[in-house]
């Protein structure tokens, strides 16, 4: 490490920890004066007006029709608007994030009139849509907006990149809230990069500004699971701790990063991933920025790292770290953190940016951790708040952490904010709202353990607090309710992807055994050898969707009994390994490989190939014969359908053979794919809807979901082949190309191609919301066909 460059960090870090030690002192002689016990006190006097109305005893009465329960959002959000909250609900809470994510002063006339913009959109949005805040947050409704924008390649990037970090994030780390602080980073850095574009910006200069803005998001984002959650966390030895945290240092100190060593432990497939994704984070980073923002970027960077490290290190059981070693770590990392969003932007700062970022960011972390103390205390880790909790009673000496929250409230106020009036109303509310939450999620006689040992220095000011925690209305926080409502959906989709990844794995073990077709001892060899070639097909390393997604639709929705429908699925199934037998021909696309094997054709011959795939599709319509519990019209209906989808596959597969050397529209592309492959996913859903005896309706939705999810699925197909490995796919990837088939990549180009496959992700996503079924694992099993890796 270059001695030069490290002694530099070394005094910029001094500095900067001069600087918080002078900002500690002045808010240490404040807690000892109790100063902000007076002025506090003036302030909710004001404060409470609007908080504490009169008759609250009458209005009791009248609450039976109303709906204010926040879980409710969509309902809540109604009934805001209807009793006239909604607007200062919403001025609150974005006045709130103008002050703590972009360190905007809400005095300033600029700001203002930027909120009142915002607010006035967002209430627009929230009130005259049909729109669920569901469907503002599913894929369908994000890529949307990143098409509105011009900046669908980058949108599908990130989705991409999200996927590589979800995959990649250990046991012994919180998925969730790692998922949730990335997309929040990004997020953030996304409405710096909006709030900083001008009025007149041409659109394409706007999209190339969200387009670096969410690389940047993403690049910075990567950090906080993959540097401090990973360094919080046990999934490292502490020698590997100690070769990463080298790793980093030397990098924030030279402005380079350092080629991995050989990784010593037990984590080097994990930490090969990470520092790579790094790597190229970083480089995006420093490719951005001016000489003199990245030095303000490396510099902040450096005390963010030293100070969070210097936290990290701290032992509970330590009885004899000062104040001072308490809370100066805690200013520098919660100050640092702020500018170092800005510096990463490249963008100018406001006038007073800098000093009200530096003094805010500790009330912002003071607030975290007294939310997280119990999580923190279980874990060990060393906080102002878990440290107080264990030496309170031995230690006089100590500062009561939450008694130096409201020191910080208040010097904010009044020597920061200049006694802003809208800046008092939302920090209140923020303190007030605090509180509520942490007492209705720890329970009442929990909270109430906690308050006696945290105020009982100021028992006449926390009389008042608790009254207003009591009986204070309208301090919620539009933040707060997409939090909670982010995490719910991640949790949701968290539990509906294992369950569905749970289905997969056991219907497909269950109709494995079921396909194997017997011998039969009277049958002469010549049929026997046909059986044998059918099940060398049918042996192969298939995904069994199709069989899979009937059963799903005929037991999860409709209630079939699955030893009814069993012949169902096995038809479903030879039906399709005969299709894959006549398109691999020499005739067709003459494959070498299949689902990890030689294709029936390599071992055996093309006429018992032909006679195979002619017998299994035969032995389909055996099976749905065989439904011998349903109503036999119903039977009838369902193979008349079935024989009519074969034939119309057999038209796709001739398009397909006549398009190869020619140039296809993508009318033409979408009808050959739909005939390919949309009827047959089609015939899985339909088929077990005609035995159930679905309306009309319904199966009109399913056809319409099957049409566009079969399309997006051979779209990836065709990506898959000219990006793929044919080790990973199980069949050999470039066969397109070298049998010069017109695709969707050939016509469009990868990336048209990947944008026709998310728009008909979208309207397959927007038959899904019509159905009046909630079938999550269609939503998932559409997820996984544009994502998957063969």
């Amino acid at each position: 490490m270059n001695k030069v460059l490290s002694k530099n960090a070394d005094e910029g870090y001094l500095l900067a920890e001069q600087q918080a030690s002078r900002y500690f002192l002045s808010l240490y002689n404040q807690v000892v004066k109790k100063t902000y016990v007076a002025s506090l006190t003036e302030d909710f006097k004001s404060w409470k007006q609007h908080h504490l109305g009169p008759n609250r005893l009458l209005s009791f009465f009248y609450r039976g029709d109303e709906n204010n329960d926040s879980r409710d959002y969509r309902r809540y959000i109604q009934w805001m608007e209807k009793k006239g909250k909604l607007d200062p609900y919403l001025e609150r809470s974005v006045s709130y994030i103008y002050m703590r994510d972009l360190g905007k002063a809400l005095y300033d006339p600029k700001t203002k009139s930027r909120i009142q913009h915002v607010v006035q959109s967002l209430k627009s949005h929230l009130t005259q849509t049909s729109d669920s805040l569901d469907d503002s947050f599913n894929m369908a409704s994000l890529y949307r907006w990143a098409k509105k924008e011009g900046i669908e390649l980058t949108f599908i990037w990130l989705i991409n990149k999200l996927k590589g970090v979800s995959s990649h994030i250990p046991e012994g780390m919180d998925a969730t809230h790692a998922q949730r602080k990335l997309i929040k980073i990004i997020a953030g850095v996304v409405m710096h990069a909006i709030e900083e574009m001008e009025a007149d910006l041409l659109p394409e200069n706007r999209s190339k500004k969200l387009k670096e803005a969410i690389r940047l998001g993403y690049a910075y984002g990567l950090t906080y699971p993959f540097i401090d959650d990973l360094l919080d966390s046990k999934v490292l030895s502490e020698y590997e701790k100690s070769q990463y945290t080298k790793l980093i240092r030397t990098t924030l100190v030279t402005g380079s990063v350092p080629d991995l060593e050989e990784w010593t432990g037990d984590n080097h497939e994990l930490m090969t991933f990470i520092y790579s994704e790094l790597q190229q984070a970083f480089d995006y980073i420093k490719t951005y920025q001016s000489p003199e923002k990245m030095a303000s970027f490396l510099e902040q960077s450096y005390v963010f790292f030293q100070s969070q490290e210097e936290d990290r290190l701290k032992d509970l059981d330590n009885e004899s770290y000062t104040n001072e070693e308490l809370f100066i770590p805690v200013i520098l990392k919660s100050a640092s953190s702020r500018l170092i969003v800005r510096s990463v932007l490249n963008t100018p700062e406001d006038e007073g940016f800098e000093s009200r970022t530096f003094y805010y960011g500790i009330y912002n972390q003071l607030a975290d951790d007294f939310a997280d103390m119990f999580d923190d205390l279980k874990a060990g880790a060393v906080t102002p708040y878990t440290y107080y909790l264990t030496y309170h009673d031995k230690r006089e000496d100590l500062i009561n952490p939450f008694e130096l929250y409201w020191t910080v409230i208040s010097h904010l106020l009044h020597h920061i904010y200049d006694s802003d009036p809208m800046t008092c109303e939302v920090m209140l509310d923020r303190a007030i709202n605090g509180l509520k939450r942490f007492k209705q999620r720890i329970g009442v006689k929990k909270y109430n353990e906690v308050m006696n040992i945290f105020t009982s220095g100021f028992p006449e000011f926390n009389c008042m607090i608790q009254q207003l925690v009591e009986k204070a209305t309208d301090v919620d926080f539009f933040d707060k309710l997409l939090r909670d409502h982010i995490i719910t959906i991640i949790k949701n989709d968290r539990v509906e992807q294992d369950k569905f990844i749970e289905t997969i794995r056991e219907v497909r073990n269950l109709i494995n055994p079921i396909l194997h077709l017997p011998y039969e001892t009277s049958t002469p060899i010549r049929e026997n050898s046909i059986v044998e070639a059918a099940n060398y097909s049918l042996k192969g390393d298939g995904k069994r969707l199709r069989p899979i997604m009937t059963w799903v639709i005929g037991v999860d929705v409709y209630g079939l009994d699955m030893s009814a429908i069993k012949p169902l699925l096995k038809s479903l199934e030879y039906m399709h390994t005969a299709s894959l037998i006549f398109d691999d021909l020499p005739t067709q696309d003459n494959a070498p490989i299949r689902r990890g094997r030689p294709t029936l054709h390599q071992v055996y011959s093309t006429a018992t190939a032909e006679l195979t795939g002619l017998f299994l599709t035969q032995k389909a319509v055996k099976e749905q014969a065989s439904l011998d519990r349903f109503n036999p019209v119903t039977v009838l209906k369902l193979i008349q359908y079935s024989a009519q989808m074969t034939a119309d596959m057999c038209k796709g597969q001739a398009l397909d053979l006549e398009s190869k050397g020619k140039k296809l529209t993508l009318e033409q592309l979408n009808e050959m794919c739909f005939y390919k492959t949309g009827l047959a996913f089609e015939a899985c859903l339909i088929m077990p809807a005609i035995l159930a005896h679905a309306d009309e309706k319904e199966m009109d939705d399913l056809k319409t979901f099957a049409y566009h999810a079969g399309i997006a699925f051979q779209i990836k197909d065709d990506l898959l082949d000219f990006e793929g490995e044919s080790k990973q796919l199980g069949k050999l990837a470039g066969i397109d190309t070298e049998n010069d088939s017109s695709t969707f990549v050939s016509v469009l180009g990868v990336g048209d191609a990947k944008k026709e496959m998310w728009e008909h992700y979208c309207l397959a996503m927007d038959a899904l919301q019509e159905m009046p079924r909630h079938i999550p694992f269609l939503k998932h099993l559409l997820s996984y066909f544009v994502s998957r890796d063969r």
